[in-house]
């Protein structure tokens, strides 16, 4: 960008404009980047009168400019409209429509289409509003080419943004027309805030999601961990209830678990195992003699490579776990 680059962008303040995105487009327009190292925007604020409530009337904005300040810029940003139904001042829309005439840029944050199509700006253009009223802007202004499910729409000399975050995306790439799309990533890390987004308006609408079950054993361990003195089977309706997996699929979990034991919830698993499946050695079923869990090594009865449950059955040499002791019978 040439040095003697020189852009006043002018943002138009109505009564009950949101304040976020006036301090979307302060931020980027109007703040210095001296990082840059390049010429920035001429920023400025304009009413049609010296004092402006925003929305909710949570402050009063003074010291504007009027109006005419629209007439030296180069990028007009419209204000969004709190009430859609209802059109702005007969003197926004004039000041509109000269900027229009005169070859300004125009650009809208959310509800601000409202404002460039009442002033007839949009007629035969492609442009996009926000979701939660995009029916109502088809019905008010049919000779606008409405495109509903786009972040923001650059239609060159308009640009128009579908909802208060997606001015980010407008505004940045705004600056990417202006100055480059190496400047616009510096801006946007600047920002914390992606340079482009991916898709539309859509993944924002509000879809329920179904509801899937928990079908992992973590309920069913938690819910053994609180019964270890008790006996506890796979055919009791407790853990099939809370897996929502039957018996005859459940004995596999167990199985896969009862190879590796190594915490008391597992231990807890391993005890309903015992108690309801025989799945041909897959899970050892122990004298009732046996405690469970294993008593120390020095007091444990000597496994068989019969009798030896999988956890401590014998592994090749070069296994990654080593096995427990055992002799033959």
């Amino acid at each position: 960008m040439p040095q003697d680059f020189s852009h006043r962008v002018v943002m138009i303040v109505a009564e009950g404009s949101n304040p976020f995105e006036m301090g979307v487009a302060t931020e980027l327009f109007g703040l210095a980047r001296p990082e840059l190292d390049t010429p920035w925007y001429d920023f400025e604020l304009c009413a049609e009168n010296p004092s402006v409530t925003m929305h909710a009337g949570f402050f009063r904005l003074s010291g504007v400019s009027g109006l005419d300040a629209v007439d030296r810029a180069d990028t007009v940003i419209v204000p969004n409209r709190p009430d859609p139904g209802n059109d702005p001042s007969p003197a926004v829309l004039d000041a509109v429509r000269g900027a229009a005439a005169r070859g300004a840029r125009l650009a809208s944050f959310c509800t601000g289409s409202f404002v460039l199509a009442a002033a007839g700006v949009l007629d035969g253009r492609r442009a996009t509003t926000h979701w939660r009223w995009a029916d109502l802007f088809a019905e008010r202004f049919p000779a606008v080419r409405l495109d509903p499910d786009v972040l923001f729409v650059d239609d060159g000399d308009i640009v128009t943004a579908a909802g208060s975050a997606a001015a980010l995306d407008a505004c940045l790439q705004l600056i990417r027309h202006d100055h480059g799309a190496r400047t616009a990533a510096a801006v946007s890390r600047r920002l914390v805030f992606a340079p482009h987004r991916d898709g539309g308006q859509r993944q924002f609408v509000e879809q329920p999601l179904p509801e899937v079950p928990d079908t992992s054993l973590s309920p069913l361990l938690t819910w053994a961990a609180t019964r270890l003195a008790t006996a506890l089977t796979t055919a009791d309706p407790g853990p099939v209830r809370r897996i929502f997996v039957g018996p005859r699929r459940l004995a596999p979990h167990l199985a896969a678990l009862s190879d590796r034991p190594s915490t008391s919830s597992t231990w807890s698993v391993l005890r309903l195992a015992r108690h309801g499946t025989r799945r041909r050695g897959l899970i050892h079923e122990d004298p009732p003699d046996r405690p469970w869990p294993p008593t120390p090594r020095s007091a444990r009865p000597p496994c068989t490579a019969a009798s030896a449950p999988n956890w401590a059955r014998p592994r090749w040499p070069g296994s990654r776990r080593s096995a427990w002791p055992w002799r033959a019978a």
